[in-house]
């Protein structure tokens, strides 16, 4: 199925829900600010969301530096 990540179009899987999104990834939940369908997600409802095609993520990663 079809959603979309930061403006582009990605195939997922099936069924899977956005923690087991990110690993597959690679990115760290705790590093992310999560916009799914246009609202922030706290990182302890990651595994209760279920991605549905034509779903929207922003994905926002922190990184350290000065």
């Amino acid at each position: 199925m079809k959603i979309i990540v930061n403006g582009n179009e990605e195939e997922v899987e099936q069924n899977i829900n956005l923690l087991n999104y990110l690993a597959d990834k690679k990115l760290e939940p705790a590093k992310l600010v999560v916009e799914y369908n246009q609202q922030i997600v706290k990182e302890d409802k990651f595994e209760e969301i279920t991605l549905e095609a034509g779903d929207s993520l922003e994905l926002l990663n922190f990184v350290g530096g000065g």
